[in-house]
């Protein structure tokens, strides 16, 4: 298995109506063209999605997140027989039905919390499992997010989550703060700038920020306009103890790595 340090995770949506790419990558010769470009910016692990958790994302059931998904995963494997593929999904079925066809790793923005059968799964599966906060669902979480400390809150809802994970035998455990996912401006910023307070569960942190609201809002800019921000907000994580990075842009984040990388030698 990977190296869980210092990696790039390319994102790889595969819906209609993903906030910043949606519908972009459809058609199979266009998904491996844009596969193997990532793989060749420096991406260690593609994530594979085919439900839009953006705020307000319209439900996607079960069938079709299958049916967009499981194809794509067996082609990747195919054309690419070393890919490392993160399957991004919150039902157990699609996780379970995801790893059969080659998904290496379980991506899940719920933690458990939308499919209670995620975890039993899990335990069959042994197979990483990256766990995300969010406060609410995609279709909720950007009502009304409210903490009393976010940070706190959060690294609480990690402890309790991994005392039942690792009653079930379930280790390899990537943690995922949930950047957008249920909280303000003030919230992502507050979480970002408390990152390292994470490594106190001595388990990777994954960090997504690329080009979302945090970053647009703050600049006052559009999305297809937040690749500096993106850059310089993932070099930030990185200092903080951030392990992977989430992105859509793979070169660019690459080389903030490398850069990153340098500065501690």
């Amino acid at each position: 298995m990977l190296n869980l340090d210092d990696l790039v995770m390319g994102i790889l949506n595969l819906t209609p109506d993903s906030f910043f790419d949606g519908g972009k990558h459809s058609g199979e010769a266009t998904i491996v063209h844009h596969v193997k470009q990532m793989l060749s910016d420096g991406a260690k692990i593609i994530d594979v999605g085919g439900y839009s958790s953006r705020p307000g994302a319209k439900e996607v059931t079960e069938k079709e997140e299958l049916e967009r998904v499981l194809p794509i995963i067996k082609l990747l494997k195919q054309e690419f027989d070393e890919l490392v593929i993160s399957i991004d999904t919150f039902r157990a079925t699609v996780a379970e039905q995801a790893v059969q066809c080659g998904a290496a790793i379980v991506n899940d923005i719920s933690a458990g919390n939308i499919d209670h059968k995620m975890f039993d799964v899990l335990t069959d599966l042994k197979v990483p499992y990256v766990m995300m906060h969010m406060q609410g669902t995609p279709q909720t979480m950007q009502l009304n997010p409210s903490y009393q400390n976010v940070t706190h809150e959060v690294i609480k809802f990690f402890a309790e989550k991994l005392e039942l994970l690792y009653k079930k035998g379930i280790n390899d455990v990537i943690l995922d703060p949930g950047f957008g996912f249920g909280k303000t401006l003030e919230h992502n910023f507050q979480l970002l700038h408390e990152l390292e307070h994470f490594n106190l569960f001595e388990l990777p942190v994954l960090v997504g920020v690329s080009r979302k609201s945090m970053i647009t809002k703050v600049l006052n800019i559009k999305t297809q306009e937040a690749l500096n921000g993106t850059t310089a907000l993932n070099a930030f994580a990185l200092t903080k103890g951030a392990n992977i990075l989430r992105v859509h842009d793979v070169k660019e984040a690459k080389q903030t790595v490398e850069l990153f990388n340098w500065m501690q030698k």
